[in-house]
């Protein structure tokens, strides 16, 4: 066989922040989300439009106002409170309709965002992929859930800071330039008058700002990553030990299993302890500079008020129109800690996606089982299944027709379930040609049973919808497998493979076979598992209610011999190893370096 080249040679490397936007954009892109985006985005931009002519309003206000009082000039003062009551009571209204607006789009954007993440993890044999694709494919439910909740947050607010900074600073950078004539320095004497001087000071004072801000604020990008990814590392140890309680008490293994969550929470802290020191390295720029702001413009603009060049009021109305283009300016100093924490989730979001979609296109150019779909019977030409350092395999040609009762043997350890796997399709890698009956008329039945959440009903008749079954059938269903004492639960929600012993899961599997009448039904030794009594049972199911499916059971020893009149055996045949194993751990797939039981490494991402 042809050496596989080494996993190394095809990680997915981390996308640019260019492509991490494109993603983004891809995901909440699709018809619908997009018309109603552009709606709310349409409306956010009118919304801070009239926001900027308000406080251009407002700005302008200042001087007659201010003028007024150095006059003492009540009428006048007076009648600019009424005109202040009105400009004001417009901008309420509009930042009323912003924050509507603002909270609608996050909400939009996230239902999207998950959608499309859901959509793409969920896609057939994608999420059985990633789970052994590397640091990828750890806990994919963080990404899917905080991550983009957070992603999607961020990512409106600092969207809608930015606009509604760029529209003041276009409003007011006019005003203050206009303003900045009657500024002039006074140096050893002589007056000095630098054009836009004013601009110029904002300008200068932004510039530093941010550069600063940036300095010291980037790390953050990294920091926050490292400690959402240790948040869901502790969590999933805490689900763990939640769901294996009873394990861990027979064992009396409770201190280890805090030394554990312990480790982890170290992580989480020792990042949370680096995000402070830098938080607060970068709180000296970030409050520094908004003290000093306060009283910047006032002692630039002053000497042009005491040599009588401004009146009090354009003092105040130059004041404010400073501190309108500085704030607009100083975005990126005010947003510094949301835009690393916005990078980090948006990294950990869009290389989630690039994962998946990736996961389709890495696979092709390694060897792999030729699989024709819809075929009539299951026909092995020449397969062998490539794990570790071996191949499995069925001599020659052997095809297996409808009806038929199939037992196919192997020695413990061989890998039988890989062998199950490659006839599902979610174990590619090999050789030869493999013919399966269509999905639809085929039902597998592993090792260890998936109960899906939900009503019993639920359970019974997944993946379809329960009320495509008649009441009736359940019924029958469970009875047949001597389940009768769940039928009054059927509408009960419970985590059902917490309250079912493994006997009684295993036979629950069988309740489903009756209700769902597959053509074909392939067994990973779920018969070998049950007890006695409950094995005799589900024997009689075959030899009546399913006499007409075919059987094909995958096992290590001649279970109910009599009940298969054919028998064929799996033979294992050492090959050069593509890639030892290091530390001792467990072998690694030819084609990708995954463990064995593990889907293939296609993605060596650590993001």
């Amino acid at each position: 066989m042809t050496p596989h080249p080494e996993p190394d040679t095809w990680t997915l490397n981390s996308p640019t922040v260019t492509e991490q936007i494109r993603v983004l954009v891809a995901a909440v892109g699709a018809p619908p989300a997009r018309r109603k985006l552009i709606f709310l985005a349409v409306g956010l931009v009118l919304v801070i439009g009239a926001t900027a002519v308000g406080q251009f309003l407002l700005n302008a206000w200042n001087k007659p106002f201010f003028d007024a009082i150095e006059r003492k000039d009540i009428d006048g003062f007076l009648f600019q409170l009424i005109v202040f009551g009105i400009i004001a009571t417009a901008l309420l209204v509009l930042n009323v309709a912003q924050t509507w607006l603002d909270q609608m789009t996050k909400v939009e954007m996230r239902a999207w965002l998950t959608h499309d993440l859901l959509l793409q993890w969920m896609a057939p044999k994608r999420a059985f992929l990633l789970a052994g694709a590397g640091q990828i494919g750890v806990n994919p439910d963080q990404r899917i859930h905080d991550d983009a909740r957070r992603l999607t947050e961020l990512s409106t607010a600092l969207a809608i800071g930015f606009l509604q900074s760029a529209l003041l600073l276009t409003t007011f950078i006019g005003v203050l330039w206009v303003l900045s004539r009657g500024v002039a320095l006074e140096i050893s004497g002589r007056s000095i008058v630098i054009p836009g001087i004013m601009v110029w000071a904002a300008l200068i004072y932004a510039v530093s700002g941010s550069w600063l801000t940036w300095r010291v604020g980037r790390p953050l990008i990294d920091i926050s990553a490292e400690r959402y990814s240790g948040e869901a590392e502790l969590r999933s140890a805490l689900v763990r030990v939640s769901e294996a309680t009873d394990g861990i008490a027979l064992y009396g293994g409770e201190a280890d299993e805090r030394r554990r969550i312990e480790r982890e929470l170290h992580r989480v802290i020792v990042a949370m302890r680096r995000l402070v020191g830098r938080i607060a390295r970068l709180t000296w720029i970030t409050a520094g500079y908004g003290w000093f702001a306060i009283i910047a413009p006032i002692v630039i603009a002053a000497p042009g008020y005491f040599g009588g060049q401004l009146t009090f009021g354009e003092l105040m109305m130059t004041v404010a129109a400073f501190n309108q283009v500085q704030q607009a300016l100083r975005w990126f100093v005010d947003n510094a800690s949301g835009i690393a924490d916005w990078r980090a989730a948006l990294l950990r979001v869009t290389s989630f996606r690039h994962a998946l979609l990736a996961i389709d296109r890495l696979e092709q150019p390694y060897p792999r089982i030729d699989i024709a779909k819809d075929s009539a019977s299951l026909v092995f030409d020449n397969v062998a299944i490539r794990v570790a350092d071996r191949e499995i395999a069925l001599d020659g040609v052997v095809e297996i027709r409808p009806g038929e009762r199939v037992l196919i043997i192997g020695k413990p350890g061989i890998g039988k379930s890989m062998f199950f796997r490659a006839i599902a399709g979610l174990w590619p890698w090999g050789r030869g040609r493999l013919a399966v009956p269509p999905r639809a008329g085929t039902m597998f039945l592993p090792q260890r049973s998936y109960v899906a959440p939900g009503s019993l009903r639920e359970v019974l008749t997944y993946p379809v919808t329960a009320s495509s079954f008649l009441q009736e059938d359940l019924i029958n269903a469970l009875e047949r497998t001597n389940l009768k004492h769940l039928i009054p639960s059927l509408d009960r929600i419970a985590r059902w493979d917490k309250e079912l012993m493994a006997d009684e899961v295993q036979r629950l599997s069988f309740a489903q076979l009756l209700i769902h009448k597959p053509q074909w039904i392939i067994s990973d030794e779920a018969i070998c598992h049950l007890s006695e009594d409950s094995r005799e049972i589900m024997f009689s199911l075959f030899g009546q209610e399913l006499s007409e499916a075919s059987v094909v059971s995958i096992t290590s020893n001649d279970v109910q011999h009599n009940f298969y009149p054919r028998i064929l055996h799996l033979t294992a045949q050492p090959v050069a190893s593509f890639k030892a194993s290091s530390g001792g751990g467990r072998p690694t797939s030819p084609a990708t370096g995954a463990t064995e039981g593990e889907a293939p490494a296609v993605v060596r991402a650590t993001f």
